[in-house]
C-alpha cells in the first residue's frame, strides 16, 4: 500500500469575508448560538455533514460559493457585526475586572494571570482532546473564566489521535479507533516568533536524548489555551509519539507526557509571555496530579536564575500553587517507579546542585501502607501546593481521609484539603430549544427563564427535547448496527425504536467498575417489566467508554449491549457508541431522568447530572459527589445505599432493588400521573421547576470559578506578592521551618492543670487551664499552644472539635514555659479536651502545613449538663 502524507490546506477567504476566519478560530462559537447560525446559513447541509465544524465548513466550500457570499451585502454586514460583537466580548470589562478595580467586599488583590494545567480539555467535539469528566470540567472552567473575564491561560498537550473513537463488534465488544488529526485542520494556530518560525521548547532526557515540542494556541473566548505537540521532525520516532494518544502508551510514555505537560508547560508559558507580552502567571493551578512536575520546573528556575536554595525555592513555589484532586480512589492516581523518575531527574531537569533524593521525597508515600518503590503524583501535588481542594464537599472529606497519612497526629478534618464543588458551563449545556422557549415567553434566555414558563410551555419544551433525543438516538443506533455488520433490511425496527412520549432515562459515564454501568441488569426480568410496563413504560439510553486497557470495563459494555440486542426490549433500551460532547448536548437535555449509581463514596463530583438539571431533567442518584450536597428531597430522588454491607454482590443486589422500586413506584408513577394523556403531569413539572430554581444557581461553572478566584486564586496571589521581587520572605520562611524542624524533638507538653469543672459542670461553666510545656531551643513565637476540645465519642476520641489558643504567661529556665487560657462550656453531653503544640500558624497558611504536632494525653472526659431551671 502506498504511503501517504496527509495535510490540510486552509481556505483563503475573500477580503469581505475575512472576519469569518476570526469567528471560526475563536472557540467562543461553540457556546454562542448566533455565531453558529452564521456558519449554518452558509450551507445548512454541509454544516450538518461536517459536524458543526466552522473550519471544516469553510474548507468544504467551493470558491464560487465564497464569491457569492462576499457579494451579498446583508451577509457581509452580518459577519462584520458578529466580529464586532466578538471584539467587544474580548475586550470589555466583566466581573473579574470589577474585582481588580477594588469592588467593596472583594479580595485585596487578584492575580494578574493564572496558569491552569490539565492533561485534557473538553471544549468542543471539533477539538477532541478529552476522555471524560476531567477534561469536560477543564473546558467548562476555561469557558466560564472567559465569560467572567478571569485572566487564565490554559496549558495542555495536543494529542494527534485524541482519546479514541469507540465502535462495537458484532458481539458487542468495544473496539478502539485512532483517527489521526491534522492540526492545520483544527481551530488552532501555531505560536510563532516575530520572524514567523514556530516557538519550540525542549526537555533533556536520559542518554543524551531530547524531547522537543512546538506550541499550538487555541482561543477559548478570552482565554488562550497552549497545547504542546511532540510530533516534530527534530524528535526521534519514540519522542514524536509522546503526544500521540491521550492516556496512551506504556509507563515511560506516560511519564514523558507528564514531564512535557509540567516542565514543558512552564517553559511554554515563559515563551508565550516573551512572544506576546502577556504577564507571567502569579498563580499555578494543577488540575489533578498529571501536571505536578510544573512545580519542579519552577523550583529549577529559582535555583538556577535567582540562586535560591532548594528549601527557599520550594517555599516560593508553594505560595502560588493550587492543587485540585479529582480522584476518590488510590487506583486513580498516577504512580511511577521511583527509579524511572530518578533517571529523568538526574540530569538537566533537576535544579543545579540538588540531589535526586530531594525530588524523590516529594512523591514518596511516607505513610502507613505506602509503597517505598513508587513516586506518587498526587502526593507530590499536595506537597508542592500550599492550597489544595477536592471537587465536592463529600469528596473533600474523602480526600482528607485518603491523604491523612501525610499529616500524622492531626484529625482528619484538619488535613489541609478544602473543597470547591464543580460546576458546568450553562451556555454550552442548556439546549437551544429551551433557551428559545424561555425567551419567547418573555423570560431570560437561560435556565432561570426556563423555570418561569407555564406548566404547558415547560412540558412542551421537555417533549421537544425528548423527541430530538429519540431522533438522534435512532440515527446513532442505525450507524452502530451497520458498523457491527448488519444490513439495512435487518434494521427496520429502528424506525420505531424509542418513543418521544415515554419516560426517558439517560446514563452516560466512563466505565470503570465503581460507576456500575450494569447495576440496572442485576435482575433482568425486573428491568424488562419496567421497560415493557403496559401503562407506565420507561426507556433507557446509555453511553460510555471503557479505557482501552480495562478488560473488565469492556465486559460491562458487552454485557449491557447483549441485553439491548434482545428483540423483546431493544426498542426500549439502547447503547450509543462513541460518547462525546456532541452526543451529550442532545442526550443530557433530552433525558427526563439522569441516572447515576456509583459505589458510594467513589464519585468525586459527577457533573453530568448538573447539565441535565439545567435543562429541567431530574436526578436519580446515589447520594455521592455533588448530589450528596444538594439533594433536597424535591429535586429528584436518592437511591438508598447499603452502607456497611461488605459483600459487594449483596450490596449491588440491595441497591439495584432500591433502584427498581424507585423507578416503578415513584419516578414512573409521578411522570404518568396526569389528568389526561396529553396534559402535563403537575407534580412532575413542579419538581422540574423546583430543580431549575434550587439547583440552577449552584451548579454553574461561573459559581465554581468565582469560588476558585475568591477562595484560592486571590489568597495564592497575595502569598506570591508578599514574597516581593527579592523573595526574602521565602528565604526567611525556609530558614524558620528548618529551625523548627531541627528543634522539634525537644518540644512536648509536660503537664496540664485545670480549675472550674467541679463534679457536675454545666453550660456556662468556665474551665481555666494552665499548660506547662518544654520548647527546647524554640521561642514562644515559634509555636502555638492550643486547647482542643469537643465531644467524646464511643471510642473515647474527640469529635466535633474546636480550638482555643492559650497565651504565653511565663518562661522558666531550661526552655520550659507556662501557657494559660479559659473556655466557657457551651454544649451539653460528654466533653473532653487536650493540649497540643504546633508550629506557629502566623507563619504558615495551615496549622497542619508542616505536619508537626506535639500532643498531650487527653484528660478524662466530663459530662456537661444543662443549666438548672431558674
Amino acid at each position: 500500500m502506498r504511503a501517504i502524507r496527509r495535510f490540510t490546506v486552509r481556505t483563503v477567504l475573500p477580503e469581505a469575508l475575512a472576519p469569518l476566519g476570526e469567528l471560526a478560530l475563536n472557540l467562543r462559537w461553540c457556546w454562542h448560538p448566533e455565531t453558529q447560525d452564521i456558519f449554518q446559513a452558509i450551507d445548512p447541509a454541509v454544516w450538518e455533514t461536517v459536524g458543526h465544524d466552522p473550519e471544516a465548513l469553510l474548507g468544504a466550500l467551493p470558491p464560487a460559493r465564497l464569491d457569492e457570499l462576499a457579494a451579498d451585502p446583508r451577509f457581509v454586514t452580518r459577519v462584520a457585526e458578529a466580529a464586532n460583537e466578538l471584539h467587544d466580548y474580548l475586550s470589555g470589562s466583566l466581573w473579574y475586572q470589577s474585582l481588580a478595580e477594588g469592588t467593596p467586599g472583594g479580595p485585596a488583590a487578584v492575580p494578574r494571570s493564572i496558569a491552569y494545567f490539565s492533561p485534557e480539555f473538553g471544549i468542543t467535539s471539533v477539538l477532541p482532546q478529552y476522555s471524560g469528566g476531567l477534561g469536560i470540567l477543564a473546558g467548562d472552567h476555561l469557558k466560564s473564566a472567559s465569560d467572567l473575564g478571569v485572566p487564565i491561560v490554559g496549558v495542555g498537550l495536543l494529542y494527534r489521535a485524541g482519546y479514541f473513537r469507540q465502535s462495537l463488534s458484532r458481539e458487542g465488544w468495544q473496539q478502539e479507533h485512532y483517527p489521526v488529526l491534522d492540526p492545520n485542520g483544527l481551530p488552532i494556530s501555531l505560536l510563532r516568533e516575530s520572524d514567523g518560525t514556530p516557538v519550540t521548547v525542549s526537555l533533556a532526557l536520559p542518554g543524551g536524548r531530547h524531547l522537543h515540542a512546538r506550541i499550538w494556541r487555541a482561543a477559548v473566548g478570552r482565554v488562550p489555551l497552549l497545547m504542546l505537540d511532540s510530533d516534530v521532525e527534530e524528535n526521534e520516532p519514540a519522542e514524536r509519539e509522546v503526544t500521540g494518544r491521550l492516556y496512551g502508551g506504556g509507563t515511560e510514555t506516560r511519564l514523558l507526557q507528564e514531564l512535557l505537560l509540567g516542565v514543558g508547560g512552564v517553559r511554554a508559558l515563559r515563551a508565550y509571555s516573551r512572544v506576546t507580552g502577556a504577564p507571567a502567571p502569579e498563580v499555578f493551578h494543577t488540575n489533578e496530579g498529571h501536571a505536578g512536575f510544573l512545580g519542579l520546573e519552577r523550583i529549577r528556575e529559582l535555583v538556577a536564575e535567582q540562586s535560591l536554595t532548594w528549601d527557599e525555592a520550594l517555599e516560593a513555589v508553594r505560595a502560588g500553587t493550587v492543587f485540585t484532586t479529582h480522584t476518590p480512589v488510590p487506583a486513580g492516581i498516577d504512580r511511577f517507579p521511583r527509579d524511572l523518575v530518578e533517571q529523568h531527574f538526574s540530569g538537566e531537569l533537576a535544579p543545579p546542585g540538588v540531589g535526586a533524593d530531594r525530588i524523590l521525597a516529594l512523591g514518596a508515600e511516607t505513610y502507613e501502607g505506602g509503597d517505598p518503590g513508587v513516586f506518587n503524583m498526587a502526593v507530590m501535588g499536595l506537597r508542592l501546593g500550599q492550597r489544595a481542594n477536592g471537587v465536592s464537599l463529600l469528596h473533600g472529606d474523602v480526600s482528607r481521609g485518603m491523604f491523612a497519612g501525610l499529616w500524622p497526629g492531626f484529625d482528619q478534618d484538619e488535613v489541609p484539603i478544602t473543597s470547591i464543588t464543580n460546576g458546568v458551563h450553562a451556555p454550552t449545556w442548556v439546549a437551544r430549544e429551551a433557551l428559545a422557549a424561555a425567551e419567547s415567553e418573555g423570560g431570560a434566555r437561560d435556565w432561570e427563564g426556563l423555570s418561569r414558563l407555564s406548566d404547558p410551555a415547560l412540558w412542551s419544551v421537555r417533549r421537544t427535547l425528548r423527541a430530538k433525543l429519540v431522533e438522534d438516538a435512532r440515527r446513532r443506533v442505525r450507524e452502530a448496527w451497520l458498523e457491527r455488520g448488519a444490513s439495512e433490511p435487518e434494521l427496520g425496527w429502528i424506525d420505531s425504536a424509542l418513543d418521544p412520549d415515554v419516560l426517558t432515562i439517560g446514563f452516560a459515564r466512563r466505565v470503570p467498575s465503581y460507576k456500575r454501568l450494569t447495576l440496572m441488569l442485576r435482575d433482568p426480568a425486573r428491568l424488562k417489566s419496567l421497560l415493557l410496563h403496559p401503562e407506565r413504560p420507561i426507556q433507557i439510553i446509555v453511553a460510555g467508554k471503557a479505557h482501552p486497557a480495562d478488560e473488565g470495563g469492556k465486559r460491562f459494555i458487552q454485557d449491557f449491549v447483549r441485553f439491548t440486542d434482545d428483540p423483546e426490549v431493544r426498542h426500549r433500551i439502547v447503547f450509543l457508541p462513541n460518547y462525546d460532547i456532541a452526543m451529550a448536548q442532545t442526550l443530557l437535555p433530552g433525558s427526563d431522568v439522569w441516572l447515576n449509581n456509583p459505589l458510594r463514596p467513589l464519585e468525586a463530583s459527577g457533573t453530568s447530572g448538573m447539565k441535565a438539571a439545567l435543562n429541567g431533567g431530574l436526578n436519580l442518584s446515589i447520594l455521592d459527589g455533588w448530589w450528596d450536597e444538594w439533594y433536597d428531597g424535591e429535586n429528584g430522588w436518592a437511591i438508598p445505599t447499603a452502607d456497611g454491607v461488605t459483600d459487594p454482590d449483596r450490596r449491588d443486589d440491595l441497591e439495584a432493588q432500591a433502584l427498581y422500586d424507585l423507578l416503578e413506584n415513584q419516578v414512573a408513577a409521578r411522570f404518568y400521573d396526569r389528568e389526561a394523556p396529553s396534559a402535563p403531569p403537575a407534580r412532575w413539572i413542579s419538581m422540574v421547576r423546583h430543580t431549575l430554581q434550587s439547583l440552577g444557581p449552584k451548579v454553574l461553572a461561573s459559581r465554581m470559578v468565582r469560588d476558585y478566584v475568591l477562595n484560592l486564586y486571590a489568597p495564592a496571589a497575595a502569598s506570591t506578592r508578599a514574597l516581593g521581587p527579592s523573595l526574602e520572605p521565602a528565604k526567611e520562611l525556609a530558614h524558620w521551618k528548618a529551625t523548627v524542624r531541627a528543634g522539634w524533638h525537644d518540644v512536648r507538653v509536660d503537664h496540664v492543670e485545670s480549675e472550674g469543672l467541679g463534679d457536675a459542670p454545666e453550660i456556662g461553666t468556665n474551665l481555666h487551664l494552665r499548660a506547662f510545656v518544654s520548647l527546647g531551643s524554640l521561642a514562644p513565637d515559634d509555636v502555638d499552644v492550643q486547647l482542643v476540645h469537643g465531644r467524646v465519642g464511643s471510642d473515647d476520641q474527640l469529635t466535633d472539635t474546636a480550638v482555643v489558643t492559650l497565651h504565653h504567661a511565663e518562661a522558666y529556665e531550661g526552655g520550659r514555659h507556662r501557657y494559660e487560657g479559659q473556655l466557657t462550656l457551651s454544649r451539653t453531653g460528654a466533653f473532653g479536651y487536650s493540649v497540643r503544640i504546633l508550629p506557629s500558624t502566623a507563619k504558615t497558611v495551615s496549622s497542619a502545613e508542616m505536619g508537626l504536632v506535639a500532643n498531650a494525653v487527653a484528660s478524662e472526659p466530663a459530662a456537661v449538663g444543662a443549666p438548672p431551671l431558674r
